[in-house]
């Protein structure tokens, strides 16, 4: 039986994979082969770990949403990975909890923040990465 976390989070990946496409600055679910053919290609992208009933997830979304609408910001390539649900993914990438996002430019990681809804720290995040 699934609990209730999982099938939330089941269908807040869905949700992403649905309302997200290929557009820049749109949200889609962690692939592999996606992150690293978008890592090679050296241009910003960013990693989100979401929760769905993380309301800090939340507002950093709401954040991102207004950043990704300016065209400055508008290149990005943006991974969701589930807390819930990708915990082999997180430890790949040094993660430790929820609403932490991870800035890639150049084939690098530029820089994170974690658990920050601030406006001002998620464009600088973003800055550092184009």
């Amino acid at each position: 039986m699934i609990d209730r976390r999982t099938l939330l989070g089941l269908f807040a990946g869905a949700a992403i994979l649905v309302a997200g496409g290929a557009s820049a600055g749109s949200r889609v679910a962690f692939d592999p082969v996606a992150f690293d053919e978008a890592v090679a290609a050296g241009g910003p992208v960013l990693i989100d770990v979401y929760a769905p009933w993380c309301t800090t997830c939340r507002a950093q979304s709401a954040v991102l949403d207004d950043l990704f609408a300016r065209p400055a910001f508008s290149g990005f390539q943006v991974f969701v990975i589930d807390y819930d649900s990708q915990k082999d993914l997180m430890r790949a990438f040094g993660v430790q909890q929820r609403s932490t996002l991870i800035a890639f430019s150049g084939g690098m990681e530029v820089g994170r923040v974690v658990g920050d809804t601030r406006a001002a720290s998620i464009e600088a995040l973003l800055a550092g990465a184009i």
